[in-house]
């Protein structure tokens, strides 16, 4: 079946100016598509091969090496001239032409999958240490496609994007010593839903799309037309669409013929740099890619010199994603900003014209240093100032002034004591939590476990990877009994070892947040907010997956079920209300009933279950069986049906069959067991406070086996030190 053709593709825009700029430039550094689910993010991806000219190459270099100019480092090298038909001219190497390629690297790819590994079958048959190409060979010329880039393993991520920066693709690995090109066009893709890619990453991808389905359903029924007539004949479809491929084809290989002719004027680079500086963004890689894309965009429309509206094209692709000061601010750019920088960068350019200046206008001074003006710095200010403004205010909105205790409770609307949303407090740096043990989960940045990559701490029977020493040892007892008398060792195939690695893994991080009346207090909820969104940005920092559990008025609820986007994971519990009574026990079964299903979709990811709660339950399981899910209910027995009518106030509830303390103990067994059957722990905040203390969150950490940590020690490091296991159960104590 024909790949779906690029120019069929509706809309798309920006990402489609920013594929064609990179397959015109790829010095540009590659595009990152953010995107909703169902955009078409993979398919014009995938249709961009189609229309990318063919390149010639070295007949049999698995390298793709360009006969014009033969990688001299190829492993399949040297390429000297050849006499063979396909030579153009005396003494040029042969040459044979053939369509770019599209490699896709899956998000389970390996290490020895991406940049090559020993050729195990050379070696046991010849003896001979050979190299086997990776994907980035096979990528070198064409394009490299990651879907679900940020799923994808921080350290390949690394290694991708250090080749495709650096052109050059070196292995130094099991005895092999290679380095060979790798020019490609590189394209991921991802969904932020499921996760954001670390700054670090984001930075070394030259352009960034945003990508989002048409709410225009004239575009929308196009779409469906479009995709419908393809699948009932997709060589026809391909067919109707093929002289519009060409033409962009051809378009592409004229601005590549013309781009070396490209001139970037002093004045359009220094409106780059000025845009870039108010725009405050880290580095000097900004600067580089925009002045690049630039550069394309001129080619791309057939001229040999950059303008002002290149510029602003350029920079609309760049900066988004380098704009972020924190990891939860979403990648964005102000268009209205832009604009302004873009006039202050005018401005400051016509002040350097100015020949005569006057006293104070920011000419040169007594030393020699150059002009100065003042636009784009009150530019850069004013946008700065206007940015902290803007936060603020966004920071401010739905929330009532800190006007006294008083004035906060006074804010109750009814008899369940519902409260408004409560700002976090300032997050700080959260130390290292490690679950015990070694874990088999996937590869993060948190605990100890089994890996693909790491360091070496033994050997298994295997060949995924070869472990010299281990299977040396292996074949060496049998080497008489395979004949060998001197010469190379006699290998078979079940001598071979392959490594055991111990590096680290990510773990689930699940929240159970108590947000009833009894925690409305606005400093205490300020606390306990500001201490859960710390160790958001450690779980973000750390590769960890991240669930929030809330449990309020007559039940439990799942607020955000686990996930990579720990972006989500602040908004929700930045806007999380409190108020009502304290049903505690469906809380603790509602997150048992999230491990357990996350434990059919990913059982090896070790969990830690954050309790943070002042202990009282003052809701039991039969009051809120109606609100809650029927695993949920049916892990406690069912309340037996009152026949007691008449009983006083304070002990209705357990009149009629309901015990919400008994509920909570029942609840914290199913509960506990549930974390022990994943090899996760548990930790109990205790946030009970006055004169006088019931103990309740000490008795929960002990039938959860949770660790216990009272409100007190909630501020600065001291809640984060427990989670991470510096503090000692012998250290568990009453409040």
């Amino acid at each position: 079946m024909p790949p779906y053709p690029f120019t069929a593709v509706v809309g798309l825009d920006d990402l489609r100016l920013a594929l064609l700029l990179n397959a015109v430039s790829p010095a540009v550094g590659g595009v990152l598509v953010r995107g909703e689910k169902g955009t078409a993010k993979s398919t014009i991806v995938r249709a961009l091969a189609a229309v990318l000219p063919q390149i010639a190459v070295v007949p049999g270099c698995r390298f793709s090496c360009d006969p014009a100019a033969p990688d001299p480092a190829c492993p399949d090298g040297p390429h000297t001239a050849s006499s063979a038909p396909s030579v153009h001219s005396a003494g040029a190497v042969a040459s044979q032409s053939h369509p770019a390629r599209l490699v896709e690297l899956p998000v389970g790819a390996t290490e020895d999958r991406l940049v090559g590994s020993l050729d195990l079958e050379k070696v046991l048959a010849s003896g001979v240490a050979a190299y086997e190409p990776g994907l980035l060979a096979a990528a070198h010329r064409g394009l490299l496609y990651v879907d679900e880039v940020n799923l994808l393993h921080d350290h390949l991520v690394d290694l991708l994007l250090d080749a495709a920066a650096m052109g050059v693709a070196h292995v130094e690995r099991e005895g092999v010593s290679v380095s060979h090109a790798a020019h490609f066009l590189l394209v991921g893709t991802m969904n932020p839903e499921e996760g954001e890619l670390r700054p670090q990453l984001l930075d070394r991808f030259g352009l960034t799309v945003e990508v989002r389905a048409s709410r225009d359903p004239a575009e929308r029924a196009e779409v469906v037309r479009r995709r419908l007539a393809y699948e009932a004949d997709p060589e026809g479809f391909a067919a109707a669409w093929e002289q519009a491929d060409k033409e962009t084809a051809a378009r592409i290989e004229a601005a590549r013929a013309l781009l070396p002719s490209v001139t970037l004027p002093d004045a359009e680079l220094l409106r780059i740099t000025r845009i870039c500086a108010a725009f405050e963004v880290d580095g000097m890689r900004a600067d580089l890619v925009t002045a690049r894309a630039a550069t394309a965009l001129a080619a791309w429309a057939g001229r040999t010199e950059v303008v002002a509206e290149d510029v602003r094209q350029a920079a609309m692709l760049a900066l988004p994603h380098r704009r972020r000061r924190h990891p939860f601010d979403a990648p964005g750019l102000d268009e209205e900003r832009l604009d302004d920088a873009m006039e202050d960068a005018a401005d400051a350019a016509d002040g350097d014209e100015d020949p005569d200046p006057g006293p104070g206008s920011g000419g040169p001074d007594g030393d020699g240093s150059p002009n100065q003006p003042s636009g784009p710095q009150n530019g850069s200010s004013s946008a700065a100032q206007t940015a902290q403004q803007d936060a603020s205010g966004a920071g401010e909105t739905g929330s009532e002034p800190t006007t006294g205790t008083s004035t906060e409770q006074k804010r109750v609307s009814g008899p369940s004591g519902e409260q408004g949303v409560v700002t976090p407090s300032e997050p700080f740096k959260a130390r290292l939590l490690q679950v015990s043990g070694v874990g088999t989960g996937a590869e993060g940045r948190r605990s100890r476990a089994r890996a693909t990559g790491g360091r070496t701490v033994g050997a298994r029977p295997g060949a995924h990877g070869l472990h010299l020493v281990a299977t040396v040892r292996a074949a060496a007892p049998e080497q008489v009994a395979r004949g060998r008398r001197e010469g190379a060792l006699r290998l078979r195939s079940e001598d071979l070892r392959e490594p055991i690695r111990e590096g680290r893994e990510g773990n689930l991080v699940l929240f159970v947040v108590d947000a009833s009346g009894s925690m409305a207090a606005r400093q205490r909820m300020a606390a306990v907010k500001g201490a859960i969104l710390s160790l958001l940005l450690d779980a973000y920092q750390r590769r960890d997956k991240v669930g929030l559990v809330t449990f309020r008025g007559r039940g439990a609820e799942v607020a955000l079920p686990p996930t990579w986007s720990v972006d989500a994971g602040a908004a929700r519990l930045t806007s999380l209300p409190t108020g009502g009574r304290t049903p505690l026990a469906a809380g603790l079964l509602q997150a048992a009933d999230v491990l357990r299903v996350e434990r059919m979709r990913d059982p090896n990811r070790r969990p830690l279950v954050l309790v943070v709660t002042d202990g009282r339950a003052t809701q039991a399981i039969a009051s809120s069986r109606a609100a809650a899910p029927n695993s949920l209910a049916a892990a406690l027995p069912s309340a037996e049906s009152g026949s007691r009518a008449m009983a006083p106030r304070a002990s209705a509830a357990r009149a009629a069959g309901a015990d919400p303390l008994a509920d909570t103990r029942r609840a914290a067994a199913h509960l506990r067991q549930a974390v022990a059957t994943l090899g996760g722990s548990a930790v109990v905040v205790d946030c009970e406070s006055g004169p006088v203390r019931l103990g309740l969150a000490t008795r929960l950490a002990a039938d959860l086996g949770a660790d216990h940590l009272p409100l007190t020690d909630l501020a600065a490091d001291a809640l984060t030190a427990a989670v991470h296991g510096n503090r000692p159960r012998s250290d568990r104590r009453a409040a």
